[in-house]
C-alpha cells in the first residue's frame, strides 16, 4: 500500500503538469481532470496519451520561448 501512495505521489509531483494547466485555464480542480483523463483513456484504449504527451512537448517550448532562453529547435 506504501508503495502505491509513493507512486502516485511522484506522478502528482513529477508528471508535467498538463492538467494543472488545463485546471488553471479553465477554472476546474486538477484533481476532477485527472480523474476524467484516466476514465477516457481507459474507453479509448489509451489514445489520451497522445495527446497528453504532445501538449507536455507545447508546454515546454512555450516555456523556452516565453523566457527568451535558448531556443532548442534550432540546436
Amino acid at each position: 500500500m506504501r508503495k502505491l501512495y509513493h507512486i502516485k505521489d511522484f506522478i502528482e509531483w513529477q508528471a508535467f503538469g498538463v492538467c494543472a494547466a488545463i485546471g488553471d485555464r479553465i477554472g476546474v480542480a486538477t484533481s476532477r481532470i485527472r480523474l476524467w483523463f484516466i476514465y477516457i483513456s481507459f474507453l479509448t484504449l489509451g489514445s489520451p496519451v497522445i495527446v497528453y504527451m504532445i501538449l507536455a512537448f507545447w508546454m515546454n517550448i512555450k516555456r523556452y520561448i516565453l523566457l527568451r532562453r535558448r531556443n532548442p529547435v534550432r540546436w
